[in-house]
């Protein structure tokens, strides 16, 4: 089974790494996993004003901050993992990622704002889900 864990260096996603660790019958080493992230993308006008080189090594760098600590929590739990990011709205990111990846199983962590949260703030869950073909299995 190929499977997209969706991280964002939050709370939520350690809860969500954590039940993948302590749940070893159903995440085994058979899978393949990838921890993605999506990286803010800088505002057209902040990127038109550096080179595309360095626009680049931002959001590297960036992903990095994220991607880390959960390929060390995976690896360290025995799972072969690698890493992926792109640059975009977040929800959409995810789901085109996860859809042209050709994945069995998305997961993510879910922040569960109420119902009048998300039609403030919006959700990025809510977003993926709507966006995605892909199996999701959100950890709140």
């Amino acid at each position: 089974m190929k499977i997209l864990l969706a991280v964002d260096g939050s709370e939520y996603t350690r809860k969500m790494l954590d039940y993948v660790v302590a749940h070893p019958t159903l995440f085994d080493p058979s899978h393949e996993y990838v921890v993605f992230t999506a990286a803010l993308a800088l505002p057209p006008h902040a990127s038109s004003a550096v080179r595309s080189n360095t626009v680049k090594e931002y959001h590297e760098e960036e992903a990095s901050k994220v991607l880390q600590p959960a390929l060390a929590a995976l690896s360290a739990s025995g799972l072969r993992v690698t890493s992926a990011w792109r640059a975009g709205p977040a929800g959409e990111t995810i789901a085109q990622f996860a859809e042209k990846g050709a994945f069995d199983l998305l997961l993510m962590g879910s922040h569960g704002h109420g119902v009048i949260a998300r039609l403030v703030m919006g959700s990025v869950a809510n977003r993926v889900l709507s966006h995605c073909g892909v199996p999701v299995l959100l950890i709140r």
